[in-house]
């Protein structure tokens, strides 16, 4: 049932793909659909750019499993640094220069901004090594999970996903990439609020996840962790804070995601798609807080196995398991979650093999072959 649910997940974002080919007859119309994209499209591409598997592997287990509420930090500060911030500086600008100049792709306008192609060169050449560790950590993330999801080989999984991101990517462009984000955010919202219901439904209600997560000292505070060594409260770590400022500062720059400013139809419904998209990106990351802490309420009613250290990551898979065990329509709930899964990461790697391949193809070969 799970895998029925994944096979028509695909055949949805390749239908969709086909339908808009016709947008992708040039350059402009291939890497930034002809800067049509509605204000709603955009907000749920940057959305579900911005987060990859993310928010259901480490956010939700590593972060609010481990240190609880105060991981709400980290929400707080993506959501007004990597997020709001980020479109009130660069949202408007980008966009208008971009167009005026008549560019693409970053490298290509930086290389007509300052009038130097060894500027576009090098910028090209940077966006296409630094985003091949970033693409390969999700491959190998989302893989490794559908390998436990599906008690299949890795390099199978691996494989089938990454031909089929590919081969859809090459035949339609931006558009296609931008409609498919869209779906893929509303598929990760509603595989969210599944775990979430779940869970809370599995630990015994509200009641019993607060009771457990108040017995635990320093879980359910901002400023404060609970050490699940030592079974003491602990400061919340000022390398956290330093890593939250560095996750939301780090986005600024990162092509994948500017190329969301350069594609919208009008600057001026850019006010509408950061209001979308900053509270998409507040309540997806509280949400998935509260599936940690409903989590480790789920292992102490004895529903989940402990999990400790890295294991810690796939609380959001072993639900999913767990609620597939329950008939056909939970197990119809779970293939949900792991098209969730899987549409957070597709979102995020479609977008970084456009941004890098379009770089390389168009700005780099382009400049030495001058084609």
């Amino acid at each position: 049932m799970k895998l029925l649910i994944l096979i028509a997940y695909f055949i949805v974002l390749i239908t969709i793909g086909f339908v808009c080919r016709q947008k992708a007859t040039d350059v402009n119309g291939f890497v930034l659909g002809g800067r049509s994209v509605g204000p709603w499209l955009t907000a749920f591409a940057y959305g579900t750019s911005y987060f990859s598997a993310v928010v259901f592997v480490g956010y939700a287990g590593q972060f609010g499993w481990r240190f609880g509420i105060a991981a709400t930090w980290a929400g707080i500060g993506n959501a007004l640094i990597g997020s709001l911030l980020a479109w009130v500086i660069l949202g408007r600008r980008t966009r208008i220069m971009t167009q005026h100049l008549d560019s693409a792709t970053m490298p290509q306008f930086f290389g007509e901004r300052f009038q130097s192609n060894s500027l576009k060169i090098a910028a090209s050449i940077i966006i296409f090594i630094f985003l091949i560790p970033y693409t390969a950590s999700l491959y190998n993330g989302l893989s490794r999970l559908f390998g436990m999801a599906f008690h299949i080989d890795y390099s199978y999984a691996l494989s089938s996903w990454q031909f089929l991101l590919r081969f859809m990517l090459s035949q339609v462009g931006y558009m296609a990439t931008a409609i498919n984000d869209f779906i893929q955010g509303i598929i990760m919202s509603i595989a969210l609020l599944i775990v979430f219901v779940f869970g809370v439904n599995v630990a015994g209600g509200f009641d019993a996840v607060a009771e457990h997560a108040k017995s635990l000292p320093g879980y359910l505070t901002m400023f404060t962790t609970y050490d699940p060594v030592s079974g003491t409260e602990q400061p919340y770590p000022i390398l956290n804070v330093l890593s939250m400022l560095a996750w939301g500062l780090g986005y600024f720059g990162m092509p994948h995601v500017l190329l969301r400013f350069m594609a919208i139809e009008d600057e001026e419904k850019l006010t509408l798609s950061r209001r979308v998209a900053t509270t998409w990106v507040v309540i997806s990351l509280a949400v998935a807080v509260t599936i940690g802490v409903v989590g480790l309420g789920m292992t102490t009613a004895g529903e989940l196995p402990v999990l400790e250290g890295s294991n810690s990551e796939t609380i959001i898979v072993q639900i999913a398991n767990l609620l597939s065990q329950h008939g056909v329509i939970p197990a119809l709930l779970a293939g949900i979650i792991l098209a969730g899964i899987l549409a957070s990461t597709m979102s995020t790697a479609d977008s970084q093999l456009l941004a890098a391949s379009s770089s390389v193809s168009s700005d780099l070969l382009g400049s030495v072959l001058k084609k």
